[in-house]
């Protein structure tokens, strides 16, 4: 267990760091040199997830009586943004882990807690698996749908876009409750991983080519009853209250990381880089410099607001208030934080010139942040949503005939 040196106050800046400080020896020796291979090869981020279960880190908001680190939801950001920084494949899988595993702490029960978090400690993955191809980026509209079998179910299910699809030991799977004709009447279900009836296609990509988000195929894969998050019938709690605050904290928090990562590798460069001819270095331009100070003044701005939205979480649960009144907030901090990222490493490829464009570095940079203004909700569903609260008007989440 990781022991600190500081007292644990949510906004002491020495705690926040020391946090960062526990972490960096993992990134440092593990996760930054096994990011350009996982590039590459599109090979799952096993040894990293390995690495960062070894020393909690996969349990971060966990309570310590489940094997964790009960750092909450501040804790996880920070770590999110630290490996984000260095490698968005293994961020992007760690993030979905985290929120899965946190969506059984929440509203699972002692056997569902002792049989599914605790294996996290020797390297249990787990991930969500909810978006529909049938329904694109509407990730909370299901139109599969639970069977009975007894006492327990049966999944019958094509899903997209499912974050370690083929590697998690376990999957957070949202579907329709059995014999409801209501689309809102959504029920989660924690599958095992390793079941028979589960197909997982591979994933290529443009960019985070690592975290194997490619469709999965569910069939007729039992679940027992055990394995029923809270009851029937409680999706859209779950989706409010557990799912989506983690989740949408946990993308934001890797595209700010990617942001940093990208400035750093340009800031590297352009002072390194010296020409010859004229004796001086690209950071000897004022418009390279004004570019990267840009980017800069946009980290810190969000680097503030993450540790706000991270912090107020911890504070609605310890009061057990909902977390749904940041809703808007948190998809807010997604769309900034992953247009920050894609502008970051635009930047970087920028102010490094012919080098930026070529494989490498900034290249990879550029294809992994492209992936945060798609990834669910993508950017355009996002403003859409938080125009709608703006103005007062419905979000119609579940009506069918609008959706195409």
């Amino acid at each position: 267990m990781v022991n600190y040196g500081v007292e644990r106050n949510i906004y002491s800046r020495k705690y926040v760091e020391e946090i960062r400080e526990r972490v960096r020896p993992i990134i440092q020796n593990v996760i930054e040199p096994n990011a350009e291979i996982i590039d590459k090869e599109g090979k799952f981020p096993r040894e990293n997830l390995l690495a960062l279960a070894k020393e909690g880190w996969n349990s971060v908001t966990i309570p310590e009586k489940w094997g964790g680190l009960d750092l909450g939801y501040l804790g996880f950001s920070i770590v999110v943004e630290e490996i984000g920084k260095f490698d968005a494949s293994t961020a992007l899988v760690y993030a979905m882990h985290v929120g899965a595993a946190q969506t059984i702490a929440l509203y699972g029960n002692d056997d569902q807690k002792e049989r599914w978090l605790l294996p996290i400690r020797q390297g249990f993955i787990g991930t969500f698996s909810s978006s529909e191809k049938a329904t694109g980026g509407h990730v909370w509209f299901n139109l599969s749908q639970a069977e009975r079998y007894g006492k327990d179910y049966i999944i019958n299910a094509e899903k997209s876009f499912t974050t370690s699809g083929g590697e998690a030991d376990f999957y957070i799977l949202q579907t329709r409750t059995p014999d409801t004709t209501d689309p809102s009447d959504n029920s989660f279900f924690i599958v095992d991983g390793h079941d028979k009836g589960i197909t997982a296609k591979p994933w290529k990509a443009l960019g985070v080519r690592g975290n194997h988000s490619g469709p999965i195929t569910y069939r007729n894969v039992k679940v027992s009853h055990r394995d029923l998050v809270g009851h029937e019938g409680l999706g859209k709690e779950v989706m409010d209250e557990g799912v989506n605050p983690i989740y949408l904290l946990g993308l934001a928090s890797t595209w700010l990381g990617v942001a940093q990562g990208a400035l750093t590798a340009a800031v590297d460069h352009v002072t390194k880089t010296v020409n010859k001819g004229f004796n001086n270095s690209l950071a000897d331009h004022q418009v390279i410099r004004q570019k990267l100070a840009e980017v800069k003044i946009q980290i810190t701005a969000l680097k503030a607001w993450q540790l706000d939205l991270a912090r107020h979480y911890d504070e609605l649960l310890a009061e057990g208030e909902p977390l749904s009144l940041l809703a808007s907030e948190v998809i807010e901090f997604k769309v900034q934080a992953s247009e920050l990222a894609d502008f970051a490493a635009r930047t970087a490829m920028d102010v490094a010139g012919g080098y930026g464009y070529k494989e490498g570095i900034f290249e990879r940079l550029y294809r992994d942040a492209r992936a945060g203004i798609p990834m669910a909700p993508s950017n355009n569903i996002a403003r859409d949503q938080v125009g709608k609260l703006l103005v007062g008007l419905p979000l119609e989440l579940w009506n069918e005939g609008r959706i195409k």
